[in-house]
């Protein structure tokens, strides 16, 4: 007999953990902070106890994150993010992406790189083309003035960041992997690499990267953080910061100018209308509640493009229109991580990836089609025709959302915080690929993102690179809310803010996490520990992933991977962190949120991926 809501845990009679990961799910009634850096947490934690929300705490914990892990994330980056509102039980989208220069042409660019007439060609990650203006330290501000508490300063909530950055703090073992990979690339993006690196009179030139266990000093970092905390926006996008963020593009040969940081000081962040889609099959939409999801299903909540949410919405409506043709079974959680379940995630990812890969891109461009039209039921059905049960589909092509009936009708970190409130926010801050270009505006103490890679330079596409537009972006949060049997499918409640952080998987982490919880009947940490798959190989080019070789992670059932190679899927097991290892398997936050049965208390329940240095930790 299925669990009440008011549990996260599997059925008494399931095992307590299938995979090598002893952590157990972390339960809070005061407010939750789950991240991949545990002194980032203690900075969120800290606002929280001060009298913070969930949203004051989160831009707390993406100042510690910048200071801990600047291997993934920064204030040079961009962000996204979802807020639940507790009392109003509204589910708010915020898009801190930033834009190309104005400069930034496909003909200047295209002239730049030498590419011929005849080639189509990309901007290189380490490119100083793929550099467009950061949004994160807009999008810090505006989180704080649009769902904050009202009661904590900005200075208040970056204090705890900065005070980390000026007395130094003890590296961890995964940032210190990803620093010393990542040394050689500061080095080489910009003269102002000791900025970045541990000063050591042993070292050639008086510097390193920090090893684990190091005590590492961002003294120029916080001086940035101070300047924003007293002068907000302005302070990051006029001034010394913005002259040094230009002066390190220009003279690299980039097209960055101070009009373009000023244009986005008056544009500031973006608040959007999120996108959803309610997913009530595999047995979720039923008279009485399950252990994973109200009793008519659940709504899943993803930000719009310019972020691949949609693909996870996608996918999943794909699975449900598989499941209503009859095509696909109504899984159990015994088939959780089979060969037929996988199969299924796979080619529905595959056929979402190749819509994701033409129609994404700035939805202010005249060629993007809007989302609905790729969310409908028709749409998803049809796209639903191209899954082969008994095979693996290679190279689908996108299809064409614009006849549709709803169209005529109308590396990276990510972490989740909570309080006592009942408020939630699923918040994600990315340089794109480790340190993104690595270059670092003279003492200002971050890295700027390469986030114009993701462009394309065939004029041809809806994605193409054009002055001040925002790119494909991989950062997606993720938020999810019970469904009321009511017949109208109204959201009820929150039922959990999650993501899976690291380029292309990040949509794959989410449907994967979040089916093993639904379908599964995983507990948060469960859903998290379990192996997981991966199409595509992590940052590479998006046409990667819809074709090709299927990584299996270490530890998935052998007759899985002989079940999936059967199929036609390319199959490849990876373990290990260096190369092509388990780091191409992202890692994830999970927050639940329950009720107590008996005296009504509401419980947060919290797993944090084992793949990462942090945890989940009580307010």
């Amino acid at each position: 007999m299925p669990l009440p809501t008011s549990s996260v845990y599997p059925p008494p009679s399931g095992e307590f953990m299938k995979w090598p990961s002893r952590r157990s799910v972390v339960h809070s009634t005061t407010g939750m902070v789950a991240c991949t850096q545990p002194l980032a947490a203690k900075c969120g934690i800290a606002i929280l106890n001060a009298g913070g929300n969930a949203a004051d705490a989160a831009v707390a914990v993406a100042a510690g994150l910048n200071m801990t892990e600047p291997t993934s994330t920064g204030i040079g980056g961009d962000m996204f993010c979802l807020y639940y509102d507790a009392k109003t039980g509204k589910v708010s989208a915020l898009n801190g992406s930033g834009r190309s220069g104005g400069k930034c042409t496909l003909e200047t660019i295209r002239r730049d790189l030498g590419l011929a007439d005849d080639e189509v060609g990309r901007i290189p990650l380490s490119s100083i083309h793929a550099v467009t203006v950061p949004g994160a330290a807009a999008g810090w501000v505006d989180t704080v003035e649009r769902f904050g508490s009202g009661k904590l300063t900005l200075e208040q909530i970056l204090a705890p960041a900065i005070e980390l950055g000026e007395k130094g703090f003890p590296v961890s073992e995964d940032a210190a992997f990803h620093w010393g990979r990542g040394e050689e690339q500061l080095r080489k993006a910009s003269p102002n690499f000791a900025e970045m690196l541990k000063a050591d009179p042993s070292a050639p030139d008086g510097v390193r990267a920090p090893r684990a266990g190091d005590i590492m000093k961002m003294p120029n970092l916080a001086r940035t953080f101070r300047t924003l905390a007293a002068e907000g926006k302005k302070g990051f996008y006029t001034g010394r910061i913005a002259e040094e963020i230009v002066r390190v593009v220009r003279d690299r040969g980039g097209h960055l100018e101070l009009a373009d940081l000023e244009h986005h000081l008056e544009q500031g962040s973006e608040p959007v209308d999120p996108i959803s889609l309610k997913f009530t099959g595999q047995g979720l939409a039923s008279s009485s509640p399950s252990q994973s999801a109200g009793a008519g299903g659940v709504e899943v909540w993803e930000h719009p493009p310019n972020g691949q949410g949609i693909v996870a919405l996608m996918a999943l409506g794909i699975i449900q229109e598989l499941e209503k043709a009859g095509k696909i079974p109504t899984f159990t959680p015994a088939d959780h991580n089979t060969a037929a379940y996988l199969h299924v995630i796979i080619e529905a990812l595959r056929i979402a990836f190749a819509d994701a890969h033409w129609f994404v891109t700035d939805p202010h461009s005249d060629r993007a089609p809007p989302t609905a039209a790729l969310l409908s039921p028709e749409y998803l059905a049809e796209r639903a025709r191209l899954f082969d049960p008994g095979r693996a589909a290679a190279n689908p092509s996108h299809g064409n959302p614009f006849p549709s009936p709803a169209l005529r009708s109308s590396d990276t970190v990510y972490f989740a915080v909570a309080d006592a409130q009942g408020n939630a926010i699923s918040f994600i801050n990315s340089n794109y690929t480790g340190f993104g270009s690595a270059a670092i505006p003279r003492g200002c103490g971050f890295t700027l993102q390469n986030r114009g890679a993701n462009f394309s330079l065939d004029p041809r596409h809806p994605n193409v690179l054009a002055p001040r537009k925002r790119p494909y972006h991989t950062i997606i949060p993720g938020l999810v809310t019970s469904l009321a049997a009511d017949g109208g499918g109204s959201s009820s409640s929150l039922h959990s803010v999650f993501g899976v952080m690291g380029g292309f998987m990040q949509p794959q982490g989410h449907v994967q996490v979040l089916l093993g919880q639904l379908v599964g009947g995983l507990s948060p940490q469960q859903a998290l520990d379990a192996p997981r798959v991966c199409i595509g190989a992590g940052m590479a080019d998006v046409g990667d992933v819809y074709g090709g070789v299927v990584y299996v992670e270490e530890g998935m059932p052998e007759e899985t991977i002989r079940g999936l190679r059967e199929l036609g899927h390319p199959v490849e097991v990876l373990g290990g962190w260096g190369g092509m290892g388990r780091q191409m398997f992202g890692r994830g936050q999970i927050i639940r949120w329950t009720v107590d049965p008996v005296d009504g208390t509401g419980v947060w329940s919290a797993g944090s991926d084992m793949r990462g240095d942090g945890a989940a930790y009580p307010a």
